[in-house]
């Protein structure tokens, strides 16, 4: 029974009845709901599967056999005309619904954000998404939405040509008052005021959020100066009483109208030039991009109002809104649409940080190797603090949270300091190279997309070098002392061959360092999105401005202080995230879901270190510590690959480069390596007048 049901569900999607049951239940008198429930399934029969036969096909020798749509229509109007019973019934139903469901809500909401917030508007989607409209209602967008449920419906409602839309109109004229003239003739008005009307409700729906303080704030100029002041006032002399299109009158007015509607388009320009400055608002990006939909159903339907009898305008407009009403009911559409700028300015401020990573010449390859090894000896620090946390055996949430401290305070004296941690590296590296196919479509630009890829590869495997290099000795070294001098191990040797095993290749390793990989990159979010909000807050401004801090600091301290956040924001919260993603956000995946852990390759090998120190050589025997090494590496390729190719992948999207030709480029990469293999370790003697960087940062 259940099994019958489940069927007959899946086959409702598509199925609908049969033709002449749909023209025999034609009703001019009926509710409204069973008309608007008649014109629904009548969509679905034009929209369903199948064939009418070959002798219906054959003669109608205009088909167009890419749109079978069109073949149902034909024969829908081929019946209409020979029954004219059926044609009667038929176009007095339909004219019923176009008169008694409202149009305007068609005209002016179909495919335009509804609410006026990110958060509203997702929740009304989503919403949407499982209660559709119903159909008892006199709204003509609500019954539209429900009528063109397919994803082909705009092409074929577009495709329709100018003979088969003349028939289908003599057939909805059938049985109207004054004949088929004065029918047409009526329409024609009735479309042109409504029209007119649903402009007039959009100019000030966008002249409303143009005037709005966001909006307005980001603009140059007095009010009263913005475009957006004066479209109401343009639109009303348009639909001046008695003026008709042909007179000259209301050509100056339409062009007038016109230039304003441009100038509204040069004032977004403008706010995303200030968002792109001063830092990008959600809600901003929302508000503007549903005003930029406005305003193109605005230009859409002046065309409609001021050139009825273009050739197929008519199909154009209906195309238009199947195709807006289908863009909105896409959650992942109004999320690109509005994310899309703030990730665009989070992947350039990690583009901006990147550059300083990629060296291209031998001396900031030596100050990189440098910053490394230093970055290294302060991780030795975070090494021993992290077994003394463990090895109190507290519970989940306060090791966690005294972890998180650790890698934090290890994080933000790497950076005050100047040094460098290998791993955060790639999430940075990635935007930056991903800027560099701009240019990549042009010989030279693939030369420098090369020369960058070889120095990031390089940048990035002399910062691991580096800091290995140093922690692994360091940490040894520290236990060798301690046992020497004061006869303790900083470990117990249990707890060092449970960290050699805890390592190894055969084990989750892999997926722990692919999880590590994740975390990285979201702090690389963390930290653009706080550069993105303290540049869009002013917060520089009000920190320098602000009187008490004046009174305390005085004007130049106040100043400086302002200096010091800007400069060191972004930093600062990469790695306070970061210490809080290690340590806390394991133990929080783990409550919820999957047991997770961290594998970082510079700790771990800091880890290693301090365990063979306590095993002595007797450790170099054990197959679980070569199997631990082997882990090891491959943990420093997954740390790096997974940050870089989510850091990389998000910057193509937002700067709409998925098109590149990656095999061309990839086969660039390659060629240089055989030809330059020494290229990957050995950096040359001098940057390149167009690829030369400024200084680097931690």
């Amino acid at each position: 029974m259940l099994r019958k049901l489940f069927r007959k569900w899946r086959e409702s999607r598509n199925a609908s009845l049969q033709l002449d049951a749909i023209l025999a239940a034609a009703d001019p008198e009926a509710p409204l709901a069973e008309r608007n429930g008649w014109l629904i399934e009548l969509g679905f029969w034009i929209r369903r599967d199948g064939g009418l036969g070959a002798d219906t096909d054959s003669q109608e020798p205009g088909t167009d056999r890419r749109h079978p749509e069109h073949v149902r229509l034909r024969y829908l109007l081929q019946v209409l005309e020979r029954h004219p019973d059926w044609a009667g019934r038929f176009a007095l139903t339909v004219r019923s619904l176009v008169r008694e469901n409202d149009p305007t809500g068609l005209f002016c909401d179909t495919g335009v954000a509804l609410h006026p917030g990110f958060v509203s508007e997702m929740v009304g989607r989503l919403q949407n998404r499982f209660l559709p409209p119903p159909p008892n209602r006199s709204d003509m967008a609500g019954l539209f939405a429900l009528v063109f449920v397919g994803d082909e419906d705009a092409e074929w409602v577009e495709a329709i040509d100018d003979g088969l839309l003349a028939r289908l109109a003599r057939v909805l004229q059938a049985g109207s008052a004054g004949g088929e003239a004065a029918g047409m003739a009526h329409y024609r008005d009735a479309l042109g005021q409504t029209l007119a009307t649903s402009i007039a409700v959009l100019v000030s729906q966008v002249r409303a959020t143009g005037l709005s303080q966001a909006i307005r704030s980001r603009l140059a100029g007095r009010v009263e100066e913005t475009p957006f002041f004066r479209l109401d006032e343009a639109i009303q002399a348009l639909r001046e009483e008695g003026l008709r299109h042909d007179d000259n009158s209301f050509g100056h007015r339409l062009n007038y109208f016109r230039a304003l509607l441009d100038g509204c388009h040069a004032a977004i320009r403008q706010v995303y030039e200030d968002l792109e400055e001063n830092g990008v608002s959600v809600e901003v990006v929302f508000q503007i991009e549903r005003m930029k939909v406005q305003l193109s159903r605005i230009e859409l339907l002046l065309a409609a109002w001021v050139e009825p009898r273009r050739p197929g305008m008519h199909a154009h407009l209906v195309a238009e809104l199947i195709r807006s009403t289908q863009a909105r009911r896409s959650i992942s559409h109004l999320a690109g649409t509005s994310f899309a700028q703030l990730a665009r300015k989070v992947v350039e401020r990690s583009a901006e940080t990147g550059e300083h990573y990629i060296t291209r010449d031998r001396k900031e390859y030596a100050e990189l190797v440098r910053a490394a090894a230093g970055g290294g000896l302060v991780s030795v620090a975070t090494v021993y603090l992290k077994f003394l946390i463990y090895g109190l055996h507290l519970d989940k949430f306060s090791e966690g949270l005294l972890a998180s401290l650790n890698y934090a305070g290890s994080f933000l004296a790497i950076h005050f300091a100047h040094f460098t941690l290998a791993t955060k590296q790639p999430a940075m590296t990635g935007p930056a190279l991903a800027h560099r196919l701009d240019g990549a479509g042009r010989p030279e630009g693939r030369e420098i997309f090369v020369d960058d890829t070889i120095a990031m590869i390089r940048s990035n495997a002399a910062a691991i070098v580096g800091n290995l290099a140093v922690v692994f000795p360091v940490a040894l070294g520290i236990q060798w002392l301690a046992h020497k001098l004061l006869g303790a191990n900083l470990i117990t040797p249990a707890k060092a061959i449970a960290t050699i095993e805890s390592f190894s290749i055969l084990g989750p390793t892999p997926l722990y360092a692919a999880f590590t990989g994740v975390l990285l990159w979201l702090s690389s979010l963390i930290a653009g999105w706080a550069d993105n909000w303290f540049a869009l807050h002013r917060v520089h401004d009000v920190m320098a401005y602000n009187r008490r801090l004046q009174y305390v600091l005085g004007a130049r301290g106040a100043t400086r202080l302002a200096d010091f956040w800007k400069r060191n924001l972004s930093g600062i919260a990469a790695n306070v995230s970061l210490g809080l993603l290690l340590g806390l956000g394991p133990e929080i995946l783990s409550f919820f879901g999957p047991h997770m852990e961290v594998r970082h390759v510079t700790l771990s090998t800091g880890s290693v270190g301090a365990a063979i120190g306590v095993l002595g050589l007797d450790a170099l025997r054990m197959p679980s510590l070569w199997l631990a090494v082997a882990g090891i590496a491959l943990m420093g390729m997954l740390n790096v690959a997974v940050s870089f190719a989510l850091a990389f992948n998000m910057a193509l999207r937002s700067r709409n480069l998925r098109r590149v030709d990656r095999a061309e480029l990839s086969a660039a990469v390659r060629r240089r390596i055989l030809k330059h293999p020494l290229s990957l370790v050995i950096p040359p003697r001098a940057a390149g007048p167009e690829t030369a960087a400024g200084g680097r940062e931690a």
